[in-house]
């Protein structure tokens, strides 16, 4: 455990997100004992943002890990995460999100994709999702990270009215259906935002020796 964390104190770490149904499903994948989550939002007001100016996921996250701490002077944590099509050379990658444009939403985002995988057959249109999450503890510098990969295929049209971005035209390997009419709990049995938080799960409880 860190030199400046007493045994039978509560640890405080920034979720660095302001959508309130993220950091639950973060906190609860993240689920330790003596760890206190607090959103974005709670910690550092409704103001603050950080732009994700980087080419990978990996420094997308850090950036967001390590501007939330340093607004708040509290450990943080913080993914990045997109959609990589193999018919699209790996797009739309770190730029998921905005894929249609800096206006654009998910609904411009499935449009953009479906239409750029007119005519390809569904055995060429196999795609992953990739999530990179991160913890970084300013005081120590230290940086903790994990990677989570759900592989599937993206489907013609879209099918489910769940979730949120692109879940709607994706369909996971072994299953018929979309994340999009999966429950919540069937989705993050498998869910590359679940395999990299329950790993980075693990690197937290040995670092703070939990």
């Amino acid at each position: 455990m860190p030199a400046n964390v007493h045994p039978c104190s509560r640890i405080k770490i920034v979720i660095a997100t302001k959508n309130k149904g993220k950091v639950k499903e973060i906190a609860r994948l993240l689920a330790l004992p003596q760890i206190d989550f607090l959103s974005l939002e709670e910690a550092a007001g409704s103001n603050f943002k950080v732009e994700e100016i980087h080419h990978t996921y990996f420094e997308n996250a850090l950036l967001k890990a390590k501007e939330a701490a340093r607004a708040t002077g509290l450990p943080a944590i913080a993914d990045d995460s997109g959609l990589e099509v193999d018919a699209l050379n790996g797009a739309p990658g770190v730029f998921s999100a905005r894929f249609a444009g800096e206006e654009g939403n998910d609904e411009k985002n499935i449009k953009k994709l479906l239409s750029m995988l007119d005519g390809v057959p569904l055995e060429e249109r196999t795609a992953r999702f990739r999530c990179v999450a991160v913890a970084y503890f300013p005081e120590e510098d230290v940086v903790l990270s994990a990677e989570g990969v759900c592989d599937g295929r993206i489907i013609h049209e879209r099918r489910g009215t769940g979730g949120f971005g692109y879940d709607p035209v994706f369909v996971p390997d072994g299953y018929d259906l979309t994340f999009a009419e999966m429950s919540l709990a069937e989705k993050n049995k498998i869910s590359h935002r679940s395999k990299a938080f329950r790993l980075l799960r693990r690197k937290l409880a040995d670092f703070l020796e939990l």
